[in-house]
């Protein structure tokens, strides 16, 4: 489903170059003075439906920050070995992983409001079953089924958000999603040293049940509705997010003629990506993900109050310091990416992410010299997380 997207895109790219191709319509000399006003229009609707869709995606960064400052409590409470903990922790990837693979399919059956809807359905009932936990069965089921509402997210979210924009403005509201994330993973390393481990799941609940409140109030994404022959309420849908005086008839017919184009060409078989010619953008597509995940993502994101502990660094310093590091760092990475290029920045971030964890692993290694390990352990804790 990601490729059916992704493959949608790429088309619609194709067939504006066609009717284009140097970006000026020679048959018709009016649109060059005058651009349809869809092109980049901004509404008050555009806006408000962005902020919905991420709104939920925030859970995303607060799941994976939670069990850090959890730690602790939901241990001494209830009385877990440090083995059921490290079940507890990491069984949110399992969920993840299955929300993943069902993402595509529940998104284009259901629509992307509905999917939108049914995965905080689930992160919400996770949650709850987290604050009411009296066992680890309740702890380890309501983290599965906060990972697998957080799969579903991470994939219908950004489309969302890219059908709804303008071509021209769509990796700007696309960054938004990012943002949440961090403020989520933020906001759980400020609060969570200082209030219990229910408080806290309960304050992880509460962007998942406002989204589902507001979901109600926005439009679905015209794209899909013109994909399943919805066309009145695509035109209705549109003209919402563009504004009532807006022209919407060239971005509505752009639509059409790509989804048509691309249904003439959906014979083509997944399997076809294996072929010859696609094998190297395959191999640096899929080791990219697999190495962001060997990187050490996770655990140190998980386990981070016992890292800080364990290297004499008070922990609520430490998750403090991140927090706040971790907003800005986000902030120049999304305005860096059009300048700077992707590339290079995914260099750089590697290599200092490897510095890092390089140290952090000597300076483990000297545990007899106290002197300078802390001071090293900390600076060189902090940069990993910026550079995340």
């Amino acid at each position: 489903m990601e490729r059916q997207n992704l493959e949608e895109g790429l088309q619609a790219t194709l067939l504006e170059s066609k009717r284009n191709g140097t970006g000026i319509d020679c048959s018709n000399t009016q649109s060059l003075s005058l651009p349809p006003p869809s092109s980049s229009s901004v509404t008050g609707m555009l806006v408000f439906s962005t902020l919905v869709a991420v709104c939920g995606y925030s859970c995303y960064g607060f799941a994976v920050g939670y069990s850090s400052p959890a730690e602790s409590g939901i241990m001494e409470e209830l009385g877990l070995s440090v083995a059921a903990y490290s079940v507890f922790g990491s069984i949110m990837t399992v969920g993840g992983m299955l929300g993943a693979i069902l993402s595509g399919r529940i998104a284009d059956i259901l629509g992307r409001k509905l999917a939108m809807l049914f995965s905080e359905i689930f992160c919400t009932l996770g949650w709850l079953a987290i604050v009411f936990a009296k066992d680890v069965l309740w702890l380890d089921l309501g983290r599965l089924s906060i990972g697998f509402g957080v799969g579903l997210i991470s994939y219908v979210v950004p489309v969302y958000i890219a059908e709804i924009t303008p071509r021209d403005l769509r990796g700007v509201f696309t960054a938004f999603t990012q943002l949440m994330n961090t403020l989520g993973f933020s906001l759980v390393f400020f609060i969570g040293n200082d209030i219990s481990w229910r408080t806290l799941a309960l304050v992880g609940a509460t962007p998942c049940l406002l989204q589902i409140v507001t979901l109600f109030f926005i439009p679905e994404s015209p794209r899909w509705l013109a994909k399943v022959g919805r066309e009145k309420e695509f035109e209705t849908a549109l003209q919402r997010l563009r504004g009532e005086t807006a022209d919407i008839s060239q971005e509505a017919a752009d639509i059409r003629e790509n989804l048509e184009t691309f249904h003439q060409g959906s014979g083509t078989r997944s399997l076809e990506l294996f072929q010859r010619r696609y094998i190297n953008f395959l191999i640096i597509g899929v080791g990219l993900v697999f190495l962001q995940q060997l990187a050490g993502v996770s655990g140190m994101t998980y386990y981070a109050d016992s890292i800080f502990e364990k290297a004499g660094v008070s922990t609520s310093l430490g998750s403090t310091l991140v927090a706040i590091a971790a907003i800005p760092a986000t902030v120049v990475g999304v305005l860096l990416m059009d300048k700077a290029g992707r590339k290079p920045l995914l260099l750089i971030s590697a290599a200092g992410m490897c510095i890092c964890l390089f140290l952090i692993g000597l300076a483990f290694c000297f545990q007899g010299i106290p002197t300078w390990r802390t001071s090293l352990l900390f600076w060189c804790l902090l940069a990993y997380w910026v550079i995340l």
